[in-house]
């Protein structure tokens, strides 16, 4: 019981080392732009040795990825499912209405920089595991699926890779406009015209 308060401490400290080396990216990025991004610089501008960027990061895109993704997020194992299609897509959009939001706190300069081709972060293939917004959607829809309410017309592969693309577009197209794009309805526009293809409700077509 003793050690408690000691974890804790050590918990905080590695929760504010690893803020610093963000934030020391984040500067970086605002400033020199991605080419600049380099390891070495990121811990001389965090005062942080190399060992100590290791021990939470494996590269400087995952740096990026982690932080990219850290949003307020919505737990599909805690999800509502609601009783109609149309429920489970506008529960999709909520997800990526958040992202926007995550986007915009962030700040066009640092997304602008972090979409770039070289940033390996964005490859779904390789990238960490965590819970990015495109594995709350895939669990969110294998739930509604498998509870009857919506069918999909596309195998799930296609679909989140799908969305994947809907969605780096609408923030690419945010980046190029230098923020003056209208992200959220444009982002919650493509989505809608996108689900509605893909989705349907399931109970109708069940019984013909």
């Amino acid at each position: 019981m003793s050690e408690k308060p000691s974890i804790s401490r050590q918990q905080q400290k590695s929760r504010e080392t690893k803020e610093k080396i963000f934030q020391a990216a984040k500067r970086i990025l605002q400033k020199k732009g991605y080419e600049e991004l380099s390891i070495k610089n990121i811990c001389e501008e965090a005062g942080v040795s190399n060992g100590s960027f290791y021990h939470h990061f494996k590269t400087k895109d995952d740096l990026l990825s982690y932080y990219i993704e850290d949003q307020p997020k919505i737990d599909p194992d805690l999800l509502e499912l609601p009783d109609s299609a149309e429920g489970v897509k506008d529960g999709i959009i909520q997800v990526y209405m958040n992202y926007v939001k995550y986007c915009r706190e962030l700040g066009v300069e640092f997304m602008a920089e972090y979409y770039d081709t070289k940033n390996q972060a964005l490859n779904a293939a390789i990238r960490a595991e965590r819970p990015y917004p495109i594995v709350t959607v895939q669990t969110y829809v294998e739930k509604a699926i498998r509870e009857g309410i919506v069918r999909l017309h596309v195998g799930i592969d296609e679909f989140t890779t799908d969305i994947r693309m809907i969605v780096i577009g609408n923030v690419f197209e945010w980046c190029v406009k230098h923020g003056a794009a209208d992200f959220e309805g444009n982002m919650s526009r493509s989505l809608r015209m996108y689900l509605d293809a893909a989705l349907s409700g399931s109970a109708d077509r069940t019984r013909g």
